[in-house]
């Protein structure tokens, strides 16, 4: 099955919960040459439909709310940091050198978001500037500096790439620790080893982990239904697609605590976006161990977004989390699989985008393209959510520790594959065209400024609409829970 019963069935729901499902269909909302739509609406479907799933296991009644997809609202979120405004003011989402290149046989895009890999990808093509490390510069926004200097480095880059072919470039700057992936057809990736790993799993990988049982969660009294009230979800993801499912957790009611290495701060304007409703302490694993295993030990979810084996040195990885918090769910995220020659490498959407083949089909002219959104993104979170919420569902059934695994790259298969159809319910409303997100904004002022900000996209009967609190400064919350 293409359309959200595949997804649903993925995470494990009953198929005939799908029938809850209301979908508002608007033209002009996120078109593409791909299926992005589809994709967004199976994922936000699949995720709210598990949202309202707990919420009635939890309140005990009779019968799932009713889920209502809208276009308008999922075309805004999935392009939110685009939306954010922090006192009028709009963020860069790329730097100057994370960007698609011409190489002596192809194409090439980079990422360099973040200092140390911008260091990183200067080192491998030997333009390194003087006296420039690879750590980061402590404001947590990258090198997105105009000017002349600026415009000089990016023509160095430009011509070093222009002399190299793209798969050299590709392993070099992997090999220095940057980040950088050569344009491949759909047919090129499909011959790849890591595309015949990712074809052989499940877009949502789910397993036991132990037996003990879970804590109990309280009944839900009231409205709003927050199907995660009182879950305490320890957050250690970063970038888009772990901080929005551990947004849409918090919009759900979970105490979210986002824990990073004081070393590496997240970039200010990316942690307005994805702050919302959560916490944001920052701790070092290697030196203070005894505050996070006072964490871990009043945790109910941990949600990883680290390449895979990352966090293992310390004792992160599923097993080592559930042999120390019994009961516990495991929620997994990385770019390109926990599996075959690519698992440990670094990724991002737009860089995953480039190697499955994505960026050639949305391209035109000899040129790359890309999808409206930053789509693997956003959906795999949704996605992500989606699996700990239905994780949460059948721990109040038979307890026991639960893990879930997502790829960005297992979502872009589901998506170049065409495998997506209409991704809506039995029901099915034409709404008025998109062509503007203002109906699905809002304005929230927080510690960090004034914020215009997109609204959840998830919508069921008698659920939350707004998130408990806006997002703070990066760091500077205590790391205990509320």
């Amino acid at each position: 099955m293409t359309d959200i019963s595949f997804a649903w069935s993925a995470l494990g729901g009953d198929p005939g919960l799908v029938q809850r499902i209301t979908t508002v269909e608007r033209e002009g909302a996120l078109t593409a040459r791909l299926p992005v739509r589809d994709l967004a609406r199976a994922c936000v479907g699949a995720c709210a439909l598990a949202a309202a799933e707990l919420a009635a296991r939890r309140a005990a009644l009779a019968e799932v709310p009713a889920v209502r997809v809208d276009d308008g609202a999922l075309a805004t979120a999935f392009v939110s940091e685009r939306h954010l405004l922090i006192d009028g003011r709009a963020p860069v989402t790329f730097a100057p050198l994370s960007r698609f290149w011409r190489t002596a046989d192809g194409w090439v895009r980079t990422h360099a978001n973040y200092p140390h890999h911008r260091a990183r990808l200067l080192s491998a093509l030997g333009l390194l500037p003087s006296g420039e490390g690879h750590g980061g510069n402590g404001d947590g926004n990258g090198d997105r500096d105009g000017g002349g200097d600026q415009d000089a480095l990016v023509a160095a880059v430009a011509s070093a790439l222009a002399e190299r072919s793209a798969l050299d470039v590709e392993e070099a700057v992997y090999a220095a620790g940057g980040l950088a992936v050569a344009l491949r057809t759909p047919e090129e990736w499909a011959a790849h080893p890591q595309h015949a790993e990712l074809a052989a799993r499940p877009l949502v990988e789910r397993g036991r982990l132990g037996t003990a049982r879970a804590r109990v969660l309280p009944s839900l009294t009231g409205t709003p239904l927050l199907p995660a009230a009182g879950v305490r979800v320890l957050d250690l993801t970063r970038v888009i697609a772990g901080p929005v499912a551990t947004r849409t957790l918090a919009l759900l009611g979970a105490d979210v605590l986002r824990v990073d290495p004081p070393h590496l701060p997240e970039l200010a304007d990316q942690h307005a976006d994805t702050g919302f409703g959560k916490r944001s302490a920052a701790l070092d694993l290697a030196t203070d161990r005894a505050a996070f295993e006072e964490l871990l030990a009043g945790a109910d979810v941990v949600v990883t977004g680290y390449r895979p084996g990352a966090l293992d040195r310390f004792g992160l990885s599923p097993e080592a989390l559930a042999e120390r918090r019994p009961g516990l769910v495991v929620a997994e995220l990385s770019a390109w699989g926990a599996y075959g020659p690519w698992a440990r490498r670094r990724g991002f959407d737009s860089l995953v985008q480039v190697a499955t083949g994505i960026a050639a089909v949305e391209g035109g002219d000899g040129q790359p393209g890309a999808l409206p959104a930053q789509a693997l993104d956003h959906g795999t979170g949704y996605l992500l959510a989606a699996a700990v919420l239905r994780a949460l569902t059948e721990q109040s059934h038979d307890g026991g520790g639960r893990f879930v695994r997502l790829a960005l790259a297992r979502t872009a298969a589901w998506l170049t594959e065409a495998a997506l159809g209409a991704a809506r319910g039995p029901e099915r409303d034409q709404g008025a065209p998109y062509d503007s997100p203002a109906p699905w904004l809002d304005e929230t002022d927080s510690r960090i400024g004034r914020l215009r900000h997109a609204r959840s996209p998830l919508a069921f009967t008698d659920g939350p609409t707004i998130w408990p609190r806006p997002p703070g400064p990066w760091g500077t919350d205590a790391p205990h829970w509320s």
